[in-house]
């Protein structure tokens, strides 16, 4: 227990990534009940779809949950509001600014936590009113930073007085054990948690992903000003290669188009973007939520009493 955990009154300091997508109430739910921290994430869905995977989730588990807003949807206003009607009691927040929603987040109780890549980002979320702030490596899959975790998140806690979730390239009790070395205070895990069993992205994508090694991610989009992160396939081969040849952005982005929902729901991994951080190579076996949780805890546990001895 730390003041986070106090805070978002969660049993243990893991966040579970929010993955367009693939971020449902299944997971969410499963994450919370095994004392984590479970994201349902909006990502461009409608604030119908929002509520109803709010009320799924309700029906699963009592316990807290987050759920992200990309602040560049098109839904972004509705569905800043449906989550003050639908009582959730944690917003992060990525792709913008959260300013013009804070005052009625926080009139409703709602602890606010950003996604963050840069120190200057931090000190504005938290002289904002954020709760905390989710320092986010490029290490990490889909759309990433310029800054590694290693070096992000020691700068980002020297900045500012609030918690801070690291984010990017964690996946076991090694990696939350080197981040809590960092001044963190919580780590989110995106990709270990994307093969829980509990997790309803299509077969074929969690398959690519246990199957994946230690140099199978590649960046693309520098050029367009949204770098992401994913495996390598046609898709991210193609991509590449109209970059280098100087596409426009239009071109790019259109190539880019519907990718993640392409893979996630109609498996095509060959043709789609399969995001996914580089530490794709270290997660080999599908658990379920509670037993990745339980094993980071333990064996850090286990760590920290031999350290005591």
């Amino acid at each position: 227990m730390n003041r986070l955990c106090e805070m978002l009154n969660i049993q243990y300091p893991i966040f579970q990534g929010a993955m367009a997508w693939i971020a449902d109430h299944a997971i969410a739910a499963a994450v919370s009940e095994a004392g984590g921290l479970g994201i349902i994430a909006a990502g461009n869905a409608p604030g119908e779809w929002l509520r109803n995977e709010i009320r799924a989730l309700k029906k699963i588990t009592d316990k807290p949950f987050g759920v992200n807003i990309m602040l560049l949807s098109p839904y972004a206003e509705e569905v800043a509001k449906i989550v003050v009607e639908e009582g959730a009691s944690i917003v992060t927040t990525g792709a913008g600014d959260p300013g013009k929603y804070m005052n009625m987040w926080k009139e409703a109780g709602i602890k606010v936590i950003p996604v963050i890549p840069s120190v200057a980002l931090a000190r504005r979320m938290e002289k904002q009113g954020a709760d905390a702030v989710i320092a986010e490596g490029c290490e990490a899959g889909g759309h990433i930073g310029e800054l590694t975790t290693m070096v992000l998140i020691p700068q980002v806690v020297d900045a500012v007085n609030i918690p801070v979730i690291a984010a990017g390239g964690i996946a076991d009790h090694r990696g939350f054990a080197a981040t809590m070395m960092l001044g963190a205070e919580a780590v989110q895990i995106g990709t270990r948690f994307l093969v829980a069993k509990e997790c309803t992205v299509h077969e074929n994508y969690k398959q690519r992903v246990l199957k994946a090694s230690d140099i199978d991610t590649v960046v693309t989009g520098r050029s367009t000003g949204h770098p992401v992160r994913a495996l390598r396939n046609k898709l991210s081969r193609e991509f590449t290669r109209l970059e280098k040849e100087g596409a426009s952005v239009e071109e790019l982005e259109a190539l880019g188009a519907g990718g993640l929902r392409i893979a996630v729901v109609d498996g095509d991994v060959v043709n789609g973007t399969v995001m996914s951080g580089q530490i794709a190579g270290m997660v080999k076996e599908e658990q379920t939520a509670k037993e990745i949780i339980e094993e980071i805890m333990t064996k850090e546990n286990r760590r920290l009493s031999h350290i005591n001895e």
